[in-house]
């Protein structure tokens, strides 16, 4: 009798290959948000709300909000995406 050996739970290389590319993808979407929540982060931290439209201080209070909820290493890989950071 022939010995046939079937993994149920193998990954073949096409399933390796495809996975690896998905991560690739996913990462460099990530570095695109990190850049885009950075740039909004130094934004909001240069902005003077007195200066501003009451509609456009209340989209900016959304976007710190927001912004804020993130953890603080995601903030720093945000700040540093774009080369800044936070001053007290």
């Amino acid at each position: 009798m022939s010995e046939v050996n079937i993994m149920p739970n193998s990954i073949n290389e096409n399933e390796i290959s495809l996975l690896r590319k998905e991560l690739e993808m996913l990462m460099l979407e990530r570095q695109s948000l990190l850049r885009v929540t950075g740039a909004a982060a130094g934004l909001i931290a240069e902005m003077d709300s007195h200066d501003l439209p009451i509609s456009t201080v209340e989209a900016a209070d959304l976007l710190a909000t927001t912004i804020n909820k993130l953890s603080e290493e995601t903030l720093q890989d945000a700040l540093s995406s774009v080369h800044a950071e936070i001053v007290d």
